[in-house]
């Protein structure tokens, strides 16, 4: 694990800028995964960073397909799964965590409505530490058990507020409009568009229908 103090040039979905400045959790997880696990390193992530946020703070977190932990609506923690290959064989794969703890949304006024933090949520501070700890405890234990892929897989979909609401949904030039009907085991949200025709889409930016 490779974990930052503070990040000024860090890199989100699609290239992004993400930014942790100072008192926040910035880690990436380095993996050597057999190919058949990449689809669910995103589900084990998110999956780690729910459980470790209501465990240590006793906060209600939803997961926002594809990649997004959410409290009351905001999100608190993004995720990016990459990954190397040599030949058909993995390389290597990073999963990359980002939490807002201390983050105080008002100073970045380009997030404010959308993004929000546990000190927020709180109203007190969050041991680093703890949370960490707990979240990598939380990562193994979902990691190892993806021998039974369809156990993460079902979690995963279940916690997912998306799924059921009119949404949104920006792919590359594509914007298409629809119920988030479910998603497929590699991670693909089903989109049931206004024409009746069901939609896979492996990669894109959600917005529901309350405008998140």
């Amino acid at each position: 694990m490779v974990i930052a103090g503070e990040q000024t040039a860090g890199r989100g979905r699609l290239n992004r800028f993400w930014l942790t400045p100072g008192g926040n959790i910035a880690l990436s997880i380095i993996l050597y995964p057999d190919k058949s696990y990449l689809p669910y390193l995103v589900m084990v992530s998110s999956l780690a960073v729910a459980r470790s946020i209501e465990m240590v703070t006793g906060l209600i977190t939803q997961i926002k397909w594809p990649n997004d932990v959410l409290i009351n609506g905001k999100k608190v923690c993004g995720v990016l799964a990459e990954s190397q290959m040599r030949g058909e064989e993995v390389a290597y794969a990073v999963a990359g965590i980002g939490i807002n703890v201390r983050l105080n949304p008002d100073d970045f006024p380009e997030i404010a409505k959308t993004a929000t933090s546990l000190m927020a949520e709180l109203g007190k501070d969050v041991s680093r530490v703890e949370l960490v700890r707990c979240l990598l405890a939380e990562f193994e234990k979902y990691y190892l058990s993806l021998a039974n892929a369809d156990t993460v897989y079902q979690e995963w979909r279940d916690r997912l507020v998306t799924l059921g609401e009119r949404v949104w949904v920006e792919s590359g030039r594509d914007v298409l409009e629809g119920i988030a009907e479910s998603v497929a085991k590699d991670g693909s949200l089903l989109l049931r568009g206004s024409d009746g025709a069901l939609h896979k889409i492996i990669a894109g930016d959600v917005t529901l229908s309350g405008g998140q």
